[in-house]
């Protein structure tokens, strides 16, 4: 196997079986592993092969892992050949409108994550807030109160020590509590293990088509009537502000939905591209298009065999999964959903020298997804002919038909396994050709993309190859750099280099030929308006995709993308005026002084803590003698918060030191010990000298750097040049890290890609 760094410390991190901590099996041992368990699904169905003939299969399997040819998702990794055994990543729970079936989700959903999946639910059937419960004589707390309990249930459970718990919450756009829903991640504190996307139906589409009023409504009550598009102006401006709510088109699922007998289609797994019946699962790999590639053309032939091969490594999955609940055990076995999907798709590109943004990369995109569904239906037939179709199929829009998968292809998130096989996630564009990835020890290394990489190499001299990666690592577009021929640096092209209308094309170029959806998140510069996700929006609707997540540069409180965004200045003009500020998250660990003072009222303390981005936080205290402690906690707390809200240090200074006391005054014409005019003044006072020390450098940079490298690295440590077992932070340092734009594991910038916050380390929110 060919294993870059990165790969191998994510498979250390992740993937390797452990015993007592202690890593026990190599990465080829692991490959071994899960091609010797998924082989063992050819011994259960066919019960006259032999011994060798099973192991040809283990091999086969092994082969087209290790190739990096196709990988399969997580789970399947992380446990299979393992007492665990559960090998899916994504679920749908449904959530009934009583008590006891809310809680009853809340269990299951733990037992899932406890598994290593993810869950999906829709909070449509629960009823409007305010609304009578005749058992108790008291009103409903709706929707949005109920995803708090599920958060909170989220928050308490590590998946299996392996995997976080990630959830999508759904609510239909007619819900009477749409308005909160849309809003109710406008905190970055609430809702932190939630993604949240609105349903929007095909009536309400056409009441904004028409600007009119469409109903809102729960079990045929009309409760009021609202605007199509100030309900839609208000989705766009929280996805604008933060990146969520996303969309997803209700009918257009359903439409897609292959047992439509069994059950309407209501929610999606976290990322979004796979929707689900209650209690179905699906387990889903990819195929690495970066190795599709042969003599400048794609190799259709190496790519039929492999769609081949890796459906019936899918199928196989779902024989041998030990799934957490009976009863998503047997809604797999009766449909039996895959999901054949892409990663390396940027890379094929770049290999095939065509822009991503352009109309020939749509196209190609276009046939070959057409090509991948055609192949994989063709084997989801082969296998029905060996094995029998899906129990299901009588009730499916494949009636009379043969087939062994209700659903063959799913274009999901590879941001882990892609990092595994060394190429670009996804259908995504690359974030970046070459950028600056911290590790552990405060080393720096340059991350390049390897088919760039390759060119310069093959074109340039290396010194001057190089020297063209440290300037695009250090923030350089590929147009500043004149070496590189034009029409090279359009085929080279970077998620923001990109008009987000060609992110949606290139969407639906692969939605057409997909059974499930697309994982895909459509970049935005910091410089975009509402105007732009509005547009978008609108086009994924008129080309068939099935959901939309946006992402505009620098819109969360803490700045989550990992390249230099000098090239992205924010724009002033728009900035939304109606946009509440929040403080960020306290540091895990600060620094900072101590100052004893006299005022008029005795002796106060003054507190002045330090990160690394300035003042942070005061405590402030008064002495036995006394002084009112309430009105010092109180001021305290308020100079700490708008600290933390980003505040200019001098203007909160200048507040502070323009207030007077008489009392004070009184005090400090017999006392000449007593230094200004007031409480407020001397803890202006304080914070200027301490502003000023920090702005002079008196607390040294590599002080500062030092004390947050180890609230951040507290995970791991080194000893002898070697890395000691991964300890994993608490559940509320984590999610505190994340809101600060920070990777819980390895203290790196994370990134927005592929609907969920990632790192190039491994890490992902949504698992």
């Amino acid at each position: 196997m060919n294993l870059s760094d990165n790969a191998k410390i994510i498979l250390e991190k992740r993937y390797l079986r452990k015993k007592d901590g202690v890593i026990v099996e190599s990465p080829s041992e692991m490959f071994q592993r899960v091609a010797n368990a998924v082989a063992q699904a050819e011994k259960i169905l066919y019960k006259n092969l032999t011994k060798e003939q099973i192991e040809e299969y283990s091999n086969r399997f092994y082969n087209l892992m290790t190739s990096w040819d196709f990988l399969p998702n997580s789970p399947t990794l992380m446990n299979a050949g393992q007492d665990l055994g559960q090998l899916s990543a994504c679920f749908v729970l449904p959530i009934e409108d009583s008590m006891d079936a809310i809680f009853t989700a809340v269990k299951e959903a733990a037992l899932i994550h406890k598994s290593g999946g993810g869950t999906g639910f829709s909070f449509s059937r629960i009823r409007p807030k305010n609304s009578p419960v005749r058992s108790t004589g008291g009103v409903a707390s709706g929707p949005v109160s109920f995803m708090k309990v599920f958060n909170a249930a989220t928050e308490a459970i590590k998946q299996g020590g392996t995997r976080r718990g990630a959830n999508m919450g759904i609510l239909r756009v007619d819900h009477p509590d749409i308005l909160d829903f849309i809003t109710c991640k406008e905190n970055s504190n609430e809702l932190t293990n939630f993604n949240i996307s609105v349903g929007l139906t095909k009536e309400f589409m056409e009441a904004l088509a028409k600007d009119a009023y469409y109903d809102l409504k729960f079990e045929g009550k009309v409760y009021q009537k609202l605007k199509a598009k100030e309900v839609f102006d208000l989705i766009i401006s929280r996805a604008w502000a933060n990146g969520e709510p996303g969309i997803i088109f209700l009918d257009r699922l359903n439409e897609g939905n292959p047992t439509p007998e069994i059950g309407h289609i209501e929610a999606t797994n976290p990322c979004g591209e796979q929707p689900l019946l209650p209690y179905e699962a699906c387990n889903l790999g990819s195929i690495n298009l970066a190795n599709m590639v042969k003599d400048g053309g794609v190799d259709w032939d190496k790519l039929a065999q492999t769609v081949h091969l890796s459906v019936r490594f899918l199928d196989n999955v779902i024989e041998i999964n030990k799934f957490p609940l009976p009863k998503i055990a047997q809604m797999v076995q009766a449909n039996r959903k895959i999901g054949l999907g892409v990663m390396g798709w940027a890379d094929m590109l770049f290999k095939l020298r065509l822009p991503y943004n352009s109309e020939e990369a749509v196209e190609l995109g276009r046939k070959l997804m057409a090509y991948i569904q055609r192949e994989a239906k063709n084997a989801s037939y082969n296998l029905a002919i060996e094995r029998g179709s899906f129990p299901n199929i009588d009730k499916s829009i494949y009636k009379g038909q043969q087939l062994r998968n209700a659903t063959c292809t799913t274009i999901a998130p590879t941001g882990t396994i892609s990092m595994i096989a060394g190429t670009s996630s996804g259908i995504e564009p690359v974030f970046a050709l070459a950028y600056v990835k911290n590790v552990l020890d405060g080393e720096k290394l340059v991350q390049v993309n390897p088919v760039f990489e390759s060119y310069l190499r093959e074109n340039f001299p290396s010194d001057t190859a190089q020297k063209i990666i440290n300037k695009i690592a250090d923030g350089a577009k590929i147009s500043d750099i004149k070496e590189i021929p034009i029409e090279i640096q359009r085929v080279f092209v970077t998620a923001l280099d990109i008009n987000p209308d060609w992110h949606i094309k290139m969407q639906a170029a692969f939605q057409a030929s997909t059974d499930n959806a697309v994982s895909k998140t459509v970049n935005f510069p910091s410089t975009a308006t509402k105007e732009d996700v509005r547009k978008v929006y609108e086009l994924a609707y008129e080309l068939g995709c099935k959901g939309v997540t946006v992402y505009r540069t620098g819109s969360r409180e803490e700045e989550v993308l990992v390249t230099n965004t000098k090239n992205n200045p924010p724009n002033p003009s728009d900035q939304n005026e109606d946009k509440k500020t929040y403080p960020r998250p306290r540091p895990k660990r600060t620094f900072g002084i101590t100052e004893q003072v006299n005022t008029g009222c005795g002796k106060m303390y003054i507190n002045v803590n330090y990160d690394q981005k300035g003042l942070i936080e005061t405590f402030i205290t008064t002495g036995s003698s006394g002084g009112c402690s309430g009105f010092t906690e109180g001021v305290s707390r308020l100079i700490s918060l708008a600290l933390r809200a980003n505040i200019a240090p001098e203007a909160i200074i200048d507040q502070l030191t323009s207030v007077s006391c008489p009392n004070f005054l009184r005090r400090r014409a017999i006392d000449k010990k007593i230094q200004g005019k007031s409480c407020p003044d001397i803890i202006g006072r304080v914070l200027a000298q301490e502003l000023k020390n920090w702005q002079e450098n008196k607390f040294s940079e590599f002080t500062i750097n030092q004390s947050i490298s180890e609230a951040l690295n507290e995970v791991c440590a080194t000893s002898e040049n070697e890395k000691k077992p991964f300890l994993p932070l608490s559940p509320a340092e984590e999610t505190e890290l994340i809101q600060k734009g920070l990777c819980p594991e390895c203290g790196s910038s994370l990134r927005f890609q592929e609907g969920c916050v990632t790192c190039d380390c491994g890490f992902s929110k949504c698992g």
